[in-house]
């Protein structure tokens, strides 16, 4: 009816038009001529005035004709300048629709009150898989993306809360189906629109496709759980650093628990302590240095050394780490293992391998080693260094008499009481059976022989132990040689104290001897 009535408006303002303007020429010929027939009575002047009279009405016809299509015109190039201004405004809002709209990397769409489609872009074409021509004027696309009805039911029911303007919705994920039968994940940005009188004519709704983004966030936490477990699970500590004077804990295992005593939050960032706070002072410098080579080559780094656990425990660790670039600045990562069974083992091993295992002294290979490092120390700095080779006398004797387990009694109980009466810069050594080596660094010719005389008196007054309870009385005889007096080098050494002790024993045993010098070596 309003266009009807629209339509009939310009044929009604005509009509009306003519009608005031018959009404005006009908009243002005009328009154015109009855006014000038009174006021003109000769014929003659009455025609004049009629010629006169008409040409009036023409003009003033013609000035009201002007002035009407002056206003006429004056509206209609008004018209026509609004008309084309609209024309750019719409080509505009074209271009941002294409440009910004019809281009845009997400998903658009517009919906009237009644949840029909009135805007669908092409990323909500790419997404779902439905042409624009499909969906336009149509609600069917709630059935096609969300085919489950509760589902549906639930996502049309949030939707119509926003074409009522109950609220908007920021980041409300839902998940369609595509044409093609797949699962997206869709967050959703949506809020009512108004137009100029404040009246809801619909919804707009921006949406992401977060599908990819989620796999991917899904595919991280797995990994993290991964890797969490395989950190969880590794003997000993994986950590990554600061290249500081702190060794700064950026990371830390749960093995930290297990290694160290503490709880990973307690070396993070030196919370309660920094790591280089359980390496001892000398340790930390060493390891720096060996850090900064490998980092100068580029290379990986594998370290030794104690710490120090929560409990007060020492401990040994092996590292093995190198540096890697984060934010600009120098990081260390690696595992840190605790070595201390190994290094026991290491301990017990080389303690096999260069102690007696009766008596704990040490053996004829370490000592002959022994010597020759105090020979060469000797030679370079020009010192003195004696030599006392002892030998038991009658220690058959004891075995043969007693049993040879109180024999090894005996062996212990005497060598411990040697190297309870040596010097702590002295070193005692079981060359094997009865004999025992005694180096003296330092010490000369007269002292050597002062020390020797000592322990044989110490032995000779001194019951030794059988093991049963019993004791037995024990002598020893003594070689002493000196260096460079009888010799240069370890077996020179060895061999003028071994020819001193059997002087000894052929004198009559529990005795002292000093190996001879070179030049009464060569008296008659």
């Amino acid at each position: 009816m309003d266009k009807l009535k629209g339509r009939h408006t310009p044929l009604r303002r005509s009509l009306w038009v003519v009608g005031v303007y018959l009404l005006a020429g009908w009243l002005w010929i009328t009154f015109s001529d009855y006014l000038a027939g009174q006021w003109f009575p000769d014929p003659e002047a009455l025609s004049r005035v009629q010629t006169y009279k008409g040409a009036l009405f023409v003009l003033v016809t013609a000035l009201a004709l002007f002035l009407a299509l002056m206003r006429q015109f004056t509206r209609d190039r008004s018209m026509l300048s609004l008309h084309h201004h609209q024309r750019e405004e719409i080509r505009e809002l074209n271009q941002f629709r294409e440009s910004v709209i019809e281009r845009a990397n997400v998903w658009i769409n517009v919906l009237d009150p009644m949840g029909r489609v009135l805007l669908w872009n092409r990323a909500a074409e790419e997404i779902s898989g439905y042409r624009r021509d499909e969906v336009l004027g149509s609600d069917q696309i709630w059935q096609w993306l969300y085919p489950d009805e509760d589902e549906r039911a639930r996502i049309r029911s949030r939707a119509e809360e926003i074409l009522r303007d109950e609220g908007e919705v920021v980041g409300y994920e839902t998940r369609i189906t595509t044409r093609e039968g797949e699962e997206r994940l869709i967050s959703w940005n949506s809020r009512s629109l108004r137009s100029e009188e404040d009246e809801i004519v619909g919804s707009i709704a921006i949406g992401h496709d977060i599908t990819d983004i989620r796999r991917a966030e899904i595919t991280i936490r797995q990994r993290e759980r991964q890797l969490s477990t395989l950190m969880d699970n590794l003997p000993g500590m994986a950590y990554r650093c600061r290249y500081d004077e702190h060794w700064t804990m950026l990371f830390v295992s749960s093995g930290c628990r297990e290694l160290t005593g503490y709880e990973p939050e307690e070396l993070l960032n030196n919370h309660r302590v920094s790591y280089a706070e359980l390496i001892a002072a000398d340790n930390n410098e060493n390891i720096l240095r060996a850090v900064e080579t490998a980092i100068g080559n580029a290379e990986p780094f594998s370290l030794e050394y104690p710490v120090v656990r929560k409990d007060g425990r020492r401990i040994w660790v092996w590292e093995r780490g190198r540096a890697v670039e984060g934010n600009g600045d120098v990081l260390l990562e690696g595992i840190i293992l605790d070595i201390s069974d190994r290094k026991t083992l290491e301990d017990e091993l080389s303690e096999l391998a260069t102690r007696d295992p009766l008596t704990g002294l040490f053996n004829r290979r370490e000592m002959t080693r022994l010597l020759d490092e105090e020979i060469a120390r000797a030679k370079r700095y020009g010192r003195a260094l004696s030599l006392l080779w002892i030998d038991f006398d009658h220690f058959k004797a004891i075995n043969d008499e007693h049993g040879h387990a109180a024999g090894d009694s005996v062996l212990k109980a005497t060598s411990a009481l040697l190297a309870d009466s040596v010097r702590s810069v002295d070193l005692i050594g079981r060359f094997g059976g009865e004999e025992f080596v005694i180096l003296l660094p330092e010490m000369d010719r007269s002292e050597a022989g002062e020390m020797a005389e000592r322990l044989r008196r110490l032995i000779s007054e001194t019951p030794q132990p059988l093991g049963n309870g019993r004791t037995v009385p024990l002598t020893i005889s003594i070689g002493v040689s000196v260096f460079p007096d009888n010799g240069t080098d370890s077996q020179a050494l060895c061999a003028a104290a071994d020819r001193a002790m059997y002087q000894a024993k052929s004198s009559g045993r529990n005795r002292v001897v000093l190996a001879p010098l070179a030049q009464q070596a060569h008296n008659p």
